[in-house]
Formats: C-alpha cells, structure tokens, sequence
C-alpha cells in the first residue's frame, strides 16, 4: 500500500513548484524516503509553525493572496564613480530592484569587502575609466585585487558591467573592459553584455539597466503580487536636475587675474532661489553650454545646409532646427576615432576610410581639430543634415568644482573658471562653456545648471581633523568652499593650503581671503608656488618636498589631504612626492610607503578630484 502510494509521488521541479533546482531536487530525495506519517507529521508541523509560514499581502478589497515566497538570489551593486554619475546610477538601479523584491546591497568597489567577493551571487559592475585607461579612485583597492592572484574562481556568480568613459580618449570605458573579461576570467557567468557609453550615457545605461532587470526577473522567481497597493510619493514643485536644469540667473562675473595674466579666471556667482537645488562642499555645479554661433553658422555654410531646416533629435521624436541643434545638442569641437569611422560611411572621400585603419595617425589628427576641420578635410558631403547629426555625440554638460559653502552664502553657489584659448592647425580654438561664461554671460543673464554630488571629496565629519590641501590655478576652488564650512561650524582642525599659479602679482586668486584667514587662525599654514615668478620654475609639489618633515608629521596625527587640479601631470607629480616624502621621513622602502599612500586611500584620508 506504501509502495504504490510512493511510486504516484509528484515529483517536485522547478516549473511546478515556488523552489529553484536544488533545493527541488533535496525535497525529492526527503519525500522519496519518507514514510506517510512521517510526511502528515510535516505536514503538520508546517502549518502550525509561524516562523515558518509564509507572510501573506493583503489585496485591497481585504482578502488575502495565495502565495508562497520563494527564494531569490541576492545582488551584489558595486560602483566606481569619479564624478559621481556612476553612483548616482548605482542607487538608482538599486532602488529599481528593491522595488521588485530583490535583495540589494550596494557600495563603492574599495567600501566592499573584497573576502566576499566568491559570495556574491549576481553582481552588477558600474564603472568609469579615469586619465589614461585607470580605475576611478574608490575603485583601485578593488581593482587590484581582482587581478591579483588572490582573486576567488567566481564559478558560482552571474555578473553585467556598465562602463562609462569619453570616446575622445584612447582607451575607452577600458575599466569596464578590463574588469568584465576578468570576472570571465575568473569563471562567472555574463548575465548580459557589457554596455560601453560615451559622455551622453543616459540612454545607453537605460537600456543596461532594462536589459539586467529583464534577465533577473527571468531567472528568478517573481515576488510580485497583483493588486497590492503602491505608494506614491508627493511631489511639490519641479525637481532640477541634469534633465531638467535650473535657469539660475548670474549675480557676479569677475575676473580674478591682474593686468597683464595671459589668463581669464572668472569667478562667477549664480542665484539658486526658488530650485530647490542643495550642496555640500566638494560637489560640483553642471552646466549646459552653447556652442559658438560663429562656430555653428560656419559648419552649417560649409555642410551647404539650411539652418531653419527641422531636424528630429531624439527616439521620442523631439525636433529642432539645424542651427538649434547644432548650437545646444550636439558636440562640434572635439573629434572621436568612433565619428570618423561612423562618417567614412557617408563619404566617398578615400583618404578618410586609409587614415581610420592607422590607429596612431587619427590620435595625431584629432588633436586640436573640430568638426569644421573635419568636415573641410573630407568633403564632399552630399548628405541630408539629420543622417549627419545622427553619428554626433550629445553636447556634454561641463561639470565645475563649487567655491562656496551653502552655509556661507545662502541660496548662492560661486563658480571659479578658467577660460580656455589657444591656437591650432591655423586657427584660434576656444573651450565651449568657459568661454561662453567668460564672454557671453553678464550679470542679469542665466545659465542652465544641476547640482552633481561628489560624496568622494568630502570634509571630514570631525571638526578636529587637520587638512592638507592641494591645488593649482582653478583647482583650489573647493579649498575656498572647505574654509568658508569650517569657518561657519567653528571647526577646531588646523588647515594648511598649498597653491600654485604663474605669478604672485596677476594669478594668486583669491589672495586678500586666504590671507584673511591666515590672519583669523582659521587657515593654519599656506605655502604657494608661483612657477614664471623665479628661474628654476616651482610647483606646489615641490613646496611639498621643501615642508617633508611637517607634512609627515600631520599625516601621522590623522590629517586628511585633498588634491584637486590637473591630473595628467600636476595630481601625478604630487602623489610621487608625498610617497617619497613618506619613505623619506617614515624609513620605508618604495613599496611600503606606496602601500601607506594606498592606506591613506582606504581610510578616506587622501581624497582626490583631478581633470
């Protein structure tokens, strides 16, 4: 009788059941050896224990809904973010899936403890690549590891990777690349390709996004459950953002350099009343600038287009003219490899398709050329504006380091910018944005902006803390913003500011407030460099070097260094000097001082935000 009654056991699958695969296949082997009262016995203890049952939605007419939970696999999110786009992006994804039920967690890759990395089930990799194909800073303890021989075989975990990078730059998204083969490597599983995108990400990283939620709620049992009420949040007003910038009229534009600078630095303050719009130091403003008119009129005359002609800019079907579009949507100044493999297609021009097979003859040629260069060097082009503009990139918001402190100015923000000129192939090249604000932004006028937070470049939360700050030309703009915070919360922590420029008597930007600082006590030490003011030129890097003893003294009493500025050599030369001034005055060798600049790091105690 037992034995005809275990034979017409249902056997449990996947398909017919609330359980994955394995745990199917354990209930199988349980119930196949079970005797009918040991299975009623069961029976019964399930339904009378509380811990275990599962908890039911009620419906909104007040019934309740059949349902039994089932397990999903846990998503690991882990960022890399320079700017901050990156962990914007992050915690927008996982609030996506918290909203499906899925368990999230999510952090920066150096905040992750890399030991459990071999635990992760699904993990979703946002990454942007920095300076010449690096990993973003709170991203490089991570990185390292990955590809070190500590690494776990990963045979267990599915993985996706979004990276964000600027095609202008030889090695593109190359974190993202780099990361995403090696957890191949390792032995994951790809649960959706890899997305690459350029400076106008957000349409790629939507359809990353779509395509990830998709495969996850494919290979995962739903815990969805029709009819249970959503809450709707309230929203009072318009909420400013990248999408939707704030119009925040210009109250102030200044030029800091004395008679006779070879530089512009504008010091520019806007109003933020009425947007809603917060900021803490070390965030940065966006703004989305305007191509020159000059610039924009001559690519249209020389292209034979008509600039009234209507154009259709995005997939929702948006149109504007082709003067329009070419003066605020799309990119003319700077020239990718992937533009001119995608306009070899719309020319019949030769030279152009034999000079995109040599890699390092289009890194020669895109530099300091436009499109007008472009588009005069390899005519003609017989072809319809809008299939034209379609191989464009989107014009790209210009991002600046904020100057001030909210809690100084309220309702304002200051802006420090340098306007960009020079010289090149036979014509004169001017920086998009801080040109438009050095020439064409007067008082009373308004400029479209969004608030970019950079939670990678923050004061520390003790007021006690010593900082050390770095930066040359327009990189001290958030030193100005750290000083006005620590002046408004009283904070007790010495503060010593190393800067550089040309020369002391038109280029030390704002000099009468650094040394009113210095004078109040708020602002400890300041050594500056002012490289064209002696014979042997002097970096701030080098007044590091000279102050070795005291430097090392602050880093070990817990001071906290920031370094804002040029990356490519300023940021590099720096770091050198303050791990040779460890060695130095710590008695280590190389590699131990490395692995001390790299504690600073981990500690959040050497922070970075270079260009």
């Amino acid at each position: 009788m037992h034995d005809n009654q275990e034979e017409k056991t249902v056997q449990l699958k996947v398909m017919n059941s609330p359980f994955n695969e394995k745990q199917a296949d354990l209930l199988n082997q349980l119930l196949s050896s079970m005797t009918e009262n040991q299975k009623i016995w069961l029976s019964g203890y399930l339904a009378s224990a509380p811990a275990l049952a599962p908890k039911t939605p009620v419906s909104q007419s007040g019934g309740e809904f059949e349902k039994t939970e089932a397990a999903k696999r846990t998503i690991t999110v882990l960022y890399g973010s320079h700017t901050g786009n990156c962990e914007e992006l992050a915690e927008q994804l996982s609030k996506n899936l918290k909203e499906k039920d899925f368990q999230v967690t999510v952090s920066s890759m150096d905040d992750f403890k890399t030991k459990n990395l071999k635990k992760t089930e699904d993990l979703l990799v946002l990454t942007s690549t920095h300076g010449d194909g690096d990993p973003p800073d709170n991203a490089m303890t991570f990185y390292e590891f990955l590809f070190s021989k500590r690494a776990p075989e990963l045979k267990d975990v599915r993985y996706s990777v979004l990276a964000l990078g600027d095609s202008s730059y030889e090695f593109f998204c190359q974190t993202g690349k780099d990361i995403d083969a090696r957890l191949e490597e390792l032995g994951a599983e790809r649960l959706y390709e890899r997305v690459d995108c350029d400076l106008d990400f957000e349409e790629p990283a939507e359809t990353w996004k779509e395509g990830v939620l998709e495969k996850l709620e494919e290979q995962s049992p739903s815990a969805q459950v029709e009819g249970v009420m959503e809450a709707k949040e309230t929203v009072v007003g318009p909420v400013y953002s990248k999408a939707n910038p704030f119009r925040a009229e210009i109250l102030e534009n200044i030029n800091l350099n004395g008679r006779g600078s070879n530089k512009e630095i504008r010091h520019i303050e806007l109003d933020l009343e009425g947007s809603g719009l917060d900021y803490e130091p070390g965030d940065s403003i966006g703004i989305l600038p305007e191509n020159e008119e000059t610039l924009t009129d001559e690519l249209i005359q020389e292209m034979g287009w008509d600039g009234g002609t209507s154009v259709t800019i995005t997939k929702d079907g948006e149109i504007r003219s082709v003067r329009e579009a070419l003066l605020s949507v799309y990119e003319t100044t700077v020239l990718t490899k992937p533009l001119l493999e995608k306009a070899s297609s719309l020319t019949e021009n030769e030279d152009l398709k034999t000079l995109i097979e040599d890699t390092e003859a289009v890194k020669s040629y895109i530099y300091g050329r436009d499109l007008l260069d472009f588009v005069r060097d390899f005519g003609p082009w017989n072809v319809p504006a809008e299939e034209f503009l379609a191989i464009l990139r989107k014009l790209p918001a210009r991002l600046y380091s904020i100057a001030s402190s909210s809690s100084a100015n309220p309702d304002e923000v200051h802006l420090t910018i340098g306007a960009l000129r020079y010289e090149a192939n036979g014509r004169q090249r001017n920086g998009v944005c801080s040109v438009q604000c050095a020439e064409r932004a007067e008082a009373g006028s308004t400029l479209p902006v969004f608030v970019q937070k950079n939670r990678n470049f923050r004061l520390p939360e003790s007021g006690d803390s010593k900082v050390i700050m770095i930066g040359a030309g327009t990189g001290v703009a958030p030193y100005r913003a750290f000083l006005e915070e620590r002046e408004e919360r009283e904070d007790e922590g010495e503060n010593w500011l190393f800067f550089g420029e040309q020369h002391f008597v038109t280029d030390f930007l704002y000099q009468t407030e650094w040394q009113r600082w210095k004078k109040d006590g708020l602002l400890s030490r300041m050594d500056v460099a002012f490289s064209r003011d002696t014979s042997e030129k002097i970096y701030v890097q080098n007044r590091l070097w000279e102050q070795r003893k005291e430097v090392f003294r602050w880093l070990q009493d817990g001071a906290y260094v920031y370094v804002c500025g040029d990356e490519s050599r300023m940021a590099k030369d720096v770091e050198r000097t303050l791990t040779e001034i460890v060695a130095s005055e710590g008695s280590l060798s190389s590699e131990e001082a490395s692995d001390y600049i790299k504690a600073l790091r981990t500690e959040k105690r050497y922070l970075r935000d270079v260009y």
